[in-house]
């Protein structure tokens, strides 16, 4: 797949996921994740997508400070409902690295590594997202403020060529560079920024 070199420069994240090792999936049960593999799952790279990734890589990070996250075992809910704005988008990736799952989701091997019930919208209270470790109970809620990255002031004019059918292919090219420009800036540039991807203990 040809994708910006930048994609693999994003911080990745490695989990214990104690499914796959009991089935054969990985002997020792860790599992690899990068940025690029939640852009396979969406289908592109967005400022959504990438706040995505951000935002379950902090609240993950801040949930096993000293020890390597268990996949399957965080319980993810959005204060939003599932259909609302970009809500849906943000949960699956957010599915994929941490394994939690709505109801259409694995019910587990003899009542053990359920993922079903651990992906839940629509909790209100003021919450967008909140990760919750099941073993422990520890919780975080963790906000996004892209508007920190602004976009280049360029692209709104372009977007507007683009879906009106009147860019040029120059123009087309641009617009991708400046768009993925954001993204960069987004997870390289600002990983680290605290106004971005805001984490306060639930």
């Amino acid at each position: 797949m040809s994708h910006p070199a930048f994609f693999d420069q994003v911080k990745s994240i490695t989990l214990r996921d104690p499914l796959a090792q009991v089935l054969g999936a990985a002997s020792d049960g860790l599992l690899h994740y990068g940025y690029l593999d939640a852009v396979k799952l969406a289908g592109h790279s967005c400022p959504t997508v990438a706040g995505a990734y951000l935002m379950t890589l902090k609240a993950l990070e801040k949930l096993y400070p000293d020890s390597v996250p268990e996949r399957g075992n965080v319980r993810v809910e959005f204060g939003a409902a599932q259909a609302d704005g970009v809500t849906g988008v943000i949960a699956n990736v957010a599915s994929l690295l941490t394994g939690a799952a709505g109801e259409g989701g694995f019910k587990g091997l003899g009542g053990k590594f359920s993922r079903r019930g651990l992906l839940q919208f629509g909790i209100g209270g003021g919450i967008e997202t909140r990760f919750t470790r099941m073993d422990t109970g520890a919780a975080v809620n963790v906000s996004y403020h892209p508007e920190n990255v602004p976009p280049p002031p360029e692209l709104p004019a372009l977007m507007q060529k683009l879906l009106a059918g009147e860019a040029s292919a120059d123009e087309r090219a641009q617009f991708a560079t400046l768009w993925q420009m954001r993204v960069k800036r987004i997870l390289i540039d600002h990983f680290d920024d605290p106004r971005l991807a805001v984490i306060a203990e639930a």
